[in-house]
This record gives structure tokens, C-alpha cells and sequence, in this order.
């Protein structure tokens, strides 16, 4: 890991982490209303999503009205078997939850709730830092770019979208070979969207 991406990270993350309460609850406000125009968002049946943590944006409000608009939503898991990747769980107002080695909630194992990723029709990322053009910086576990090296390469399975605050547009971020940019990021002041 290069030192520009560790100072990015520590950089972007102290600034989510320093927005206010109302700072927070505008963003995710103004994040949904961009999020329930989107037609991706409009077709989709499944949703992969994420719960917020360190300063993330909410995406309470948009679980909520996936919820209310009867689409399926989904969790990411820990992969129990294989390191470093994702099994996505179905999650409902009643799921049972449990802390992984992160310390992030996700849905209690239960193989009946796993639905196989290329059948997720959306699945939104969380990034700690982007750059004009899509490519995306996450926490470095690699989880994300392995899930959507399918999309990447391939053009199959879900449709990656972004997540994030605006103040986490970075100048440039440095980029590996098996980094995945996104085809969308939503902003609560923009909707940035790149063809790859």
C-alpha cells in the first residue's frame, strides 16, 4: 500500500467523520432523492446495499424505501470459507444481525438468505474516496473489486453505483490493476456517471 493512498484515506475519512449531525442527516436526505430517480434504482428487483459506519452516508433512508417500494435488499457477509470475499444476504426489518471481525453488523449466516451475486440486479458500493474519473478507493480488504471483477471484465451481473459524501471527491486517486472504477457514483450534490 502506497503512502498517497494511506494519506487519502486518513485524509477522507477524518473529513466524513468531522460532518455534523445535520450535515449528515441533509446529505442523506438529499442522497435519497437523487438514489429513487434513478432508473437503475426504479427497474431493479434486488438491491445490494450496506449499513453505514464511520462516517459513511446513511443509506437507512434508502433501505427504508426499498423496503416500501417491495425490492428485495441484500447485505454484504463476510465470506465464512473463502477470504476476502462477499456472500450478499437478504435483509428485512426482522433479520437477525451479528458483529463480524470488523465490528460491522451484518446478517446472522444462514446459506436460505444467500441469493449468488450475478442475480443482484444493483448492488451500491461504499468507498471512502473517488475521483473525477469513477475509480474508487475503498478500505483496502480488495472485497468490493473481486465482487465486481465479473461486471468489470464481463458486463454481467450487478450494476455497481457508488455511495458518498460529496466532501470525498479526491483529485486523483492511484490505481492497481485490479481496482474496479464505477459506471456511477451518487453524491448529494451530483450524479457522476462514466462508460467504461
Amino acid at each position: 500500500m502506497n503512502n498517497s493512498t494511506t494519506q487519502i484515506r486518513k485524509s477522507i475519512r477524518n473529513a466524513r467523520r468531522s460532518l455534523s449531525s445535520a450535515e449528515q442527516l441533509s446529505a442523506s436526505e438529499q442522497l435519497l432523492i437523487r438514489f429513487i430517480q434513478l432508473p437503475t434504482v426504479i427497474n431493479a428487483k434486488s438491491v445490494a446495499i450496506y449499513l453505514s459506519v464511520d462516517g459513511e452516508i446513511d443509506t437507512a433512508p434508502l433501505i427504508e424505501w426499498l423496503w416500501k417500494n417491495d425490492k428485495e435488499v441484500y447485505l454484504p457477509v463476510l465470506h465464512p470459507f473463502n477470504a476476502g470475499n462477499l456472500l450478499f444476504l437478504r435483509y428485512l426489518p426482522d433479520t437477525k444481525m451479528t458483529l463480524n471481525k470488523y465490528k460491522i453488523q451484518e446478517p446472522h449466516l444462514n446459506v436460505l438468505s444467500v441469493i449468488p451475486t450475478q442475480e443482484i440486479d444493483l448492488i451500491c458500493t461504499p468507498l471512502v474516496a473517488f475521483d473525477s474519473q469513477g475509480n474508487r478507493l475503498g478500505m483496502g480488504g480488495g472485497y468490493y473489486d473481486r465482487t465486481l471483477s465479473i461486471w468489470h471484465h464481463q458486463k454481467q451481473g450487478p450494476m455497481p453505483i457508488g455511495l458518498a459524501h460529496d466532501c470525498q471527491q479526491t483529485h486523483q486517486i492511484p490505481v492497481e490493476s485490479w481496482d474496479v472504477p464505477l459506471p456511477h457514483i451518487l453524491a448529494p450534490s451530483k450524479h457522476w456517471q462514466w462508460s467504461y
